[in-house]
């Protein structure tokens, strides 16, 4: 058995050039999923550009007895995003590597808009796996999230436990995954370097205070958000739609990002339309 708890947060590496499209997307030489090990059990997987615009991120965690993957992309045909054939061979190689028997394999969201919930349906007939619909009620029954949004709850993969929180503001379903063992917060879009649509500002607010209350009290090594829209210039963002982005960012934030957009929150409270803030775009939908 793998202990997670020794050593945790367990250093990762983030020294990795993401593939961020191609400036003809039919003539795109990379595969359609790029994967990066941020550690031994933590794998870090994006949709390629060339395949959809929104070119999402997704998690791939290991614990003892299941595996998480957190969000399957904006694409649902295999053909075109071999999200389950892609997933498969990592948990073959890792339990190649940590063999046991009757592995499952837990799919869940980070919210549930399209682009992070299309590819569901590749894993409805996956033996051993369970796919946590994206609704409200689904996903707080699914966690024990009681009294939404005002309690937390964790998730044991076996051995590797992750706290949620809940995220709504962007979507009405969101959860943020704290991972004891990497230290990574997951965010979803409720945090990134890109455009911020805020769709609740009340709830949003309120994500962002629970956030930074949260992280007052645990390590957080890195914030992982799922998307980079950002140029390497502050402020400046690639236009919505973009297929080849060649001067991005890093994906890694940092929780130092929660108190300026706290602080952005406080400043634009009320205006709207979009606001940038140096790593990211503070954008009102109301």
């Amino acid at each position: 058995m793998i202990d997670f708890l020794r050593g945790a947060p367990v250093a990762g590496s983030l020294d990795v050039v993401w593939h961020a499209g191609w400036p003809s997307p039919k003539h795109d030489p990379a595969p359609e999923i790029q994967v990066h090990a941020y550690s031994e059990h933590t794998l870090i997987l994006r949709q390629n550009k060339s395949v959809h615009y929104e070119a999402p991120f997704l998690f791939l965690l290991f614990g003892n007895d299941r595996a998480l993957l957190l969000d399957t992309g904006a694409s649902a045909d295999p053909a075109h995003f071999p999200l389950r054939e892609t997933v498969d061979r990592l948990v073959a190689d890792w339990l190649e590597l940590h063999p046991r028997p009757a592995y499952s394999l837990l799919v869940a969201h980070t919210h549930g808009h399209g682009d992070h919930i299309a590819a569901d349906p590749q894993f409805t007939d996956r033996p051993r796996t369970t796919v946590v619909g994206p609704g409200l009620d689904e996903v707080t029954a699914a966690f024990g999230l009681e009294d939404w949004p005002h309690r937390t709850g964790a998730l044991d993969l076996g051995g590797r436990v992750l706290e949620l929180i809940p995220g709504p503001g962007h979507q009405r379903a969101a959860v943020v995954y704290h991972d004891r063992h990497t230290g990574l917060l997951l965010t979803g879009d409720s945090v990134y370097p890109g455009r911020l649509y805020v769709e609740d500002r009340a709830a949003y607010s309120a994500t962002v205070d629970r956030l930074l209350e949260f992280c007052a009290g645990r390590p957080v090594r890195h914030v992982l958000g799922c998307h980079i829209e950002m140029t390497t210039t502050a402020g400046e963002d690639y236009p919505r739609g973009t297929v080849h982005q060649p001067d991005e960012p890093p994906l890694q934030l940092t929780t130092d990002h929660l108190r300026i957009l706290r602080r952005a929150l406080d400043e634009t409270a009320e205006r709207h339309g979009s606001h940038p803030y140096g790593d990211f775009v503070l954008v009102y939908q109301d």
